[in-house]
C-alpha cells in the first residue's frame, strides 16, 4: 500500500493506522502550499485524487481509497487480529462509526476556519468556541474508559490524536481540559503513534 501524505495533516491518522496495524507500507509526501499541489515526485495530487487533498491511500494498481475515516476502516480490517476496529456487522462497528463521524464533522471540520489566513477574526472566535464545547464532550467521555472504545486503542483514538495535535500549530492549550491533555499524552506515548510522528519529521530521535 502506498500513503499519500502531508506532514501533521490529517494523514496523520492514516499513518498511524498503518503503524499500529503493522502493515508493509510505502509513502509519498504531498506538498499542500505549492499551487498546484504536487508530490514528492512531481506528480500533480489531481492525478492521485480528483478531490485534491490527502489522504489517499493506494490498495492496487489503479485502485486509491481516499477519505480519512474511509481509509482508516480499511487499514483495520487488513489487520483483524490488532483489533484496531471491532468486527463489521456488530453494533461496536457502528459505535466506532459514530465516533469517526463525530470527529469528522465536528473536530476536523470545526477546525477549518482556524487555518486559512483569511478567515474574520470574529469567526475564528466562533469556531474555537464551538471547539471548545465538543472538547468539553470528549472531556466527559474520556472520564469514563482511557481510549473512546474503551480500554483498547482504536482507528479514531489515532484520528482524534491527529485533530488535537492541531492545538500545538494554534496555541490553543488544553490546560482546561485535564483529561483531554492526559489522554494525548496517553496516545502520544503509544509506540505506533511516536513510529508515524517520527516518520513525518514531527518527533525528534
Amino acid at each position: 500500500m502506498k500513503l499519500y501524505y502531508s506532514p501533521a495533516a490529517c494523514s496523520l491518522s492514516p499513518h498511524i493506522a498503518l503503524e499500529a496495524a503493522g502493515l508493509a507500507y510505502t509513502t509519498v509526501r504531498v506538498d499542500v502550499r505549492a499551487q498546484p499541489h504536487t508530490t514528492e515526485h512531481g506528480t500533480l495530487m489531481t492525478d492521485i485524487n480528483p478531490k485534491d487533498y490527502v489522504p489517499a491511500l493506494e490498495i492496487a494498481e489503479g485502485q486509491v481509497l481516499t477519505e480519512g475515516p474511509a481509509i482508516v476502516q480499511y487499514i483495520a480490517d487488513q489487520a483483524p487480529e490488532r483489533e484496531l476496529a471491532p468486527p463489521a456487522g456488530t453494533l461496536a462497528r457502528y459505535r466506532l462509526q459514530e465516533w469517526l463521524n463525530f470527529i469528522a464533522t465536528e473536530i476536523h471540520k470545526g477546525f477549518s476556519p482556524l487555518f486559512y489566513p483569511g478567515t474574520p477574526e470574529a469567526q475564528k472566535t466562533a469556531a474555537r468556541e464551538r471547539l471548545e464545547g465538543r472538547f468539553a464532550y470528549l472531556e466527559k467521555q474520556l472520564a469514563e474508559a482511557p481510549y473512546l472504545m474503551g480500554e483498547r486503542f482504536t482507528v479514531a483514538d489515532g484520528y482524534l490524536f491527529t485533530c488535537l495535535n492541531w492545538c500545538n500549530y494554534l496555541k490553543m492549550p488544553l490546560e482546561g481540559f485535564p483529561v483531554l491533555g492526559a489522554y494525548m499524552a496517553r496516545v502520544g506515548a503509544l509506540p505506533y503513534v511516536q513510529a508515524a510522528l517520527r516518520a513525518e519529521g514531527l518527533l525528534k530521535g
